[in-house]
């Protein structure tokens, strides 16, 4: 591996030590310490914020939370990005290919800020009833990013069929009678899905980057539930009253996250050419 990577190996290692165990040991979130924007120190690690709360313990169960709506909204455009990119490859010019290129060229023409600001505005910030399924803040983040990476996963598979399927093998099994959805889920899948995971990955940092920032304009993440952006938004009006731990230290939590997730996907990638090129 490289130094790149494995400099991105420790930040990413530092950022899940902070979001997985850090909310084990710092305590309760919402709990008051009786110190008000407190500097960071031996009795409070990152300080504390306006409402004297412990930043350490708000910073790991924020990072907690956006790690997993990160992950969860990789996974929800995954599962329906795959299949679809599939379908595409497998039919590469021909009219499903067409149908299903042309839904993810409008899904992609439609910039996330400006969906999630649609979506919220009819739906409200708050929890949303549809039927009988309540659909909680957090979970609308979730699918709002989900969508929103539904057209980089699906070309990136179709991309990857579409190599695949003039590989012999798949001739082959045409020729021998096996059903198409057993071609494309038995064999085609196989093959596809290594690349697909590495992109998905390099986005884990970007779903973090991004959910902060829906949080941060009040559009993902509620308080009192923490989230880094909603406690960057916190911070904003405290900057010039010297509370500087406030927004520097949640800000390079998002800044190592991403920057860890993207230089440890770049190795993955590079590691997979060189096997794909021996």
């Amino acid at each position: 591996m490289s130094a790149l990577t494995w400099s991105g190996l420790v930040l990413l290692l530092l950022f899940l030590l902070l979001a997985v165990v850090g909310p084990l040991v710092a305590g309760t979130s919402t709990a008051r310490t009786g110190d008000t924007l407190a500097a960071p120190g031996a009795a409070h690690l990152f300080g504390t914020d306006h409402l004297q709360r412990d930043l350490f313990a708000r910073t790991a169960e924020g990072a907690r939370v956006s790690l997993l709506v990160a992950v969860a909204g990789v996974g929800f455009g995954l599962v329906v990005a795959v299949p679809a990119g599939l379908v595409a490859g497998y039919f590469g010019g021909r009219w499903p290919d067409d149908l299903i290129m042309r839904i993810l060229e409008a899904l992609q023409a439609l910039p996330l800020f400006v969906f999630a600001l649609f979506v919220i505005g009819v739906t409200g910030t708050g929890d949303s009833q549809i039927g009988p399924v309540t659909l909680t803040s957090t979970t609308k983040v979730v699918l709002l990013l989900g969508v929103g990476f539904i057209p980089y996963f699906a070309r990136v598979t179709r991309s990857a069929t579409l190599v695949e399927v003039q590989e012999d093998y798949v001739d082959a099994l045409r020729v021998v009678g096996v059903p198409r959805w057993r071609i494309i889920a038995g064999e085609i899948l196989v093959n596809v899905l290594p690349p697909v995971l590495v992109q998905a990955f390099l986005w884990i940092g970007v779903a973090i980057f991004a959910e902060s920032a829906l949080s941060f304009l009040g559009l993902g993440i509620q308080p009192p539930q923490p989230s880094l952006g909603n406690i960057l938004g916190d911070a904003t009006g405290y900057m010039l009253l010297g509370a500087w731990w406030y927004s520097i230290i949640p800000g390079l939590v998002i800044l190592v996250a991403t920057i860890g997730f993207n230089l440890v996907g770049d190795g993955l990638g590079d590691a997979l050419d060189a096997d794909n090129r021996r």
